[in-house]
């Protein structure tokens, strides 16, 4: 694969949060024999057949919420909103890591809708998005349903922090957005972790999903969707909402929205700033582009918001990544969403004495997308993601996270 920069990035995390390489372990994980899965009150779960499954109760119950083991919406009373716990994968101790299920069952039938955020530890506007979505539904005035998963990297949450811990030969920080649909007989914990929430939890309860994100820790991004336009549903959707940028991307496989898309449930992402912060500002700018989605469903009533036709969209499919070539101070010379052409200079960067290393220009024209937030870098660092449209194949490049 190329790793010259001047190609282009055509791939999803042009915000650090980026491309792992596939190695041996994300083979296995895909591709392991017959294991013994891990008992989870079901005696098949695997959800390859498409059919529905009935909601599986633990039997537990935590901090006054039921627990399942399998969920189907079908089952859950009509007209009110129902707070569960998803008994996920075991720890090394045996106990299970739980994920918080929210889920407003209308009183009247309708489309299924499911919203997810923390698949990355340190994404905090994503689940704030999600929680504030979740407050403003109505289930006894609402058709269909809408279900919120708003923690799905447990052990990566708990300390903030963009991936997995997983300790199967010492800790070994693993990537969740590159594990769906998962393997409930996969060779780690996430990947496994991914197979539970997609067969018995995510898929069978959808018609639509949205899978929301942030930058990374130490990488900032402007407010944006990744769909790809080809597609009319996700299109339509996609366009419902008021911010600035659309990533008309297929991106690649591994990500949550593509593991919905490739069975057949029209899904995408958006992407909510800077990791580790609440963005209110922009949040509620996905907020109202989600409401109105629901409202296009038909899961809500009431007129729509401000949509993409009220704001100026730059739509491009492709990102050029500008990576540091020295270590030092970065200054940036554009702010996200600025416009910039080929050849401009976007940033510079100094030395501990203060000297001029190194200076970084784009090579091509378009918006400026993501930035390093972090005032330091080293040498191979992410520093800038251009958006821009790229004629011709796009090319598939990989760079380190």
């Amino acid at each position: 694969m190329s790793e010259n920069p001047k190609d282009g990035l055509d791939r999803r995390d042009f915000m650090i949060a980026s491309i792992a390489t596939v190695g041996a372990s994300a083979v296995l994980a895909r591709n392991a024999g017959p294991a013994k899965a891990q008992d989870t009150s079901t005696s098949s779960g695997d959800g390859a057949s498409g059919e529905s499954q009935r909601t599986v109760y633990t039997g537990d119950v935590i901090e006054g919420k039921k627990v399942v083991s399998v969920l189907d919406v079908n089952d859950l009373e009509p007209g009110r909103k129902h707070l569960l716990y998803f008994q996920g994968v075991e720890m090394p101790t045996g106990q299970h890591w739980y994920v918080s299920v929210t889920v407003a069952k209308g009183a009247r039938p309708g489309k299924r809708g499911v919203l997810v955020s923390g698949v990355h530890g340190d994404e905090m506007s994503s689940m704030h998005t999600v929680q504030t979505v979740m407050n403003q539904l109505d289930p006894a005035q609402m058709s269909g349903t809408v279900m919120a998963v708003t923690d799905v990297s447990r052990p990566a949450l708990e300390s903030m922090q963009r991936r997995w811990p997983n300790q199967g030969r010492g800790i070994d920080l693993i990537d969740m957005n590159r594990e769906w649909p998962g393997n409930e007989n996969g060779a780690t914990a996430p990947s496994r972790q991914a197979g539970l929430l997609f067969n018995r939890l995510l898929r069978p309860n959808a018609d639509f999903a949205i899978d929301f994100h942030t930058g990374t820790t130490g990488f900032k991004v402007t407010a944006f969707n990744i769909a790809g336009m080809d597609v009319p549903e996700v299109k339509v959707m996609v366009e419902l909402y008021p911010v600035g940028q659309i990533f008309d991307n297929h991106v690649y496989p591994g990500v949550l929205h593509n593991a919905f898309m490739d069975v057949g449930i029209p899904s995408f992402t958006p992407e909510i700033g800077a990791a580790r912060a609440l963005d209110l500002e922009m949040i509620s700018l996905f907020v109202e582009g989600t409401m109105n989605v629901l409202k296009h469903h038909g899961i809500v009533a009431g007129p729509m918001g401000r949509t993409g036709k009220d704001v100026t969209v730059f739509v491009g499919n492709s990102s050029f990544p500008i990576l540091a070539t020295a270590g030092g101070l970065v200054e940036h010379l554009v702010k996200l969403n600025d416009k910039v052409e080929a050849g401009q200079k976007v940033a510079i960067q100094r030395d501990s004495f203060g000297e001029v290393v190194a200076e970084y220009t784009s090579g091509v024209a378009g918006e400026i997308t993501g930035q390093r937030s972090d005032a330091m870098s080293e040498p191979g660092n992410p520093l800038v993601f251009i958006l821009f449209t790229k004629s011709g194949p796009a090319d598939v490049q990989v760079y380190p996270e």
